[in-house]
C-alpha cells in the first residue's frame, strides 16, 4: 500500500479513471474478441493496481494475480505476433510489458519467490509473515501487514540489487510512457474537429495508467 494519503487517491483515481475508459471503449467501440479480451485485462490491471495502493488491498495474497497477468502477457505476445497485431507492434509490446510488469510487481510483493529475497530483509531477521501469506514489502512509500522492518542496506529498500535496477527502470519506463502517451493525446486533439476531439481518449486513458504505474513503483525504491 501507499502510505500518503493524497498519492494513494492520485493512484486511485488514474486507475479508476483507466478502467472507465477501457469500459466505455468497450461499449461504444470495436467489438471484435480480440479487443474485448485486451480491454478486460487492461480493466483488470487497472482495478489490481487501484486496490493495491490501499491497506486492505496490501494483505490479499500476491500468487494467483501474478500467474493471471503472466497468461496476460502472453496474451498480448500471442495477439502482437498475429496478423490481428499487424501496424500495432509497437503498441502490442508496451502492452505486453505492461502486463509483464503487474506480474513482477506481484512477485516482488510476495517476498519469497525471487532470488535473494528471503536474504534481503535485514541483518538475519526473517520478514514476519502476515495473514495473506506473503511478506511485507519493506520500502519507504509502501508496507505490507504484519511484517518486521528490516534495517537499512545498501540494496535499497531491503532488496537484492537486482529488485531495485528493474524497479527503477519500471519507474523510468512508465514515466517516459506517460508523457509519450500524453504528448499523442494532445497530438490528436489538436488535429481533430471538435466533434472529434473525444475519439483519442484511449490515448489519455493510457497516459494516467502508465503514469499511476511509475508512481507505484517509485514508492517501492
Amino acid at each position: 500500500m501507499i502510505h500518503d494519503l493524497a498519492l494513494r487517491w492520485i493512484v486511485t483515481i488514474l486507475f479508476v479513471l483507466g478502467a472507465a475508459e477501457c469500459l466505455y471503449a468497450l461499449a461504444v467501440g470495436n467489438r471484435r474478441p480480440a479487443t474485448i479480451i485486451s480491454q478486460l485485462l487492461h480493466v483488470a490491471m487497472a482495478a489490481a493496481m487501484a486496490v493495491m495502493a490501499w491497506p486492505w488491498g496490501a494483505a490479499l495474497p500476491t500468487v494467483a494475480p501474478m500467474v493471471f497477468f503472466l497468461f496476460a502477457t502472453g496474451w498480448f505476445v500471442a495477439v502482437t505476433a498475429s496478423p490481428i497485431g499487424a501496424g500495432h507492434r509497437v503498441a502490442g509490446t508496451y502492452h505486453a510489458l505492461m502486463m509483464l510488469a503487474m506480474a513482477w510487481m506481484y512477485a516482488v510483493m510476495n517476498g519469497h519467490l525471487l532470488p535473494g529475497q528471503g536474504s534481503s530483509v535485514g541483518s538475519g531477521a526473517p520478514a514476519q509473515v502476515g495473514h495473506s501469506g506473503h511478506a511485507g514489502m519493506t520500502m519507504p512509500g509502501m508496507a505490507m501487514p504484519g511484517m518486521v522492518m528490516p534495517m537499512d542496506d545498501s540494496s535499497g529498500g531491503g532488496y537484492p540489487a537486482y529488485i531495485t535496477v528493474l524497479n527503477w527502470v519500471c519507474t523510468v519506463g512508465f514515466a517516459l510512457a506517460a508523457g509519450y502517451w500524453l504528448v499523442r493525446y494532445l497530438a490528436m486533439r489538436m488535429d481533430r474537429e471538435p466533434d472529434d476531439a473525444g475519439l483519442p481518449l484511449g490515448f489519455l486513458c493510457q497516459s494516467m495508467m502508465a503514469a499511476g504505474m511509475a508512481i507505484m513503483f517509485g514508492v517501492m525504491l
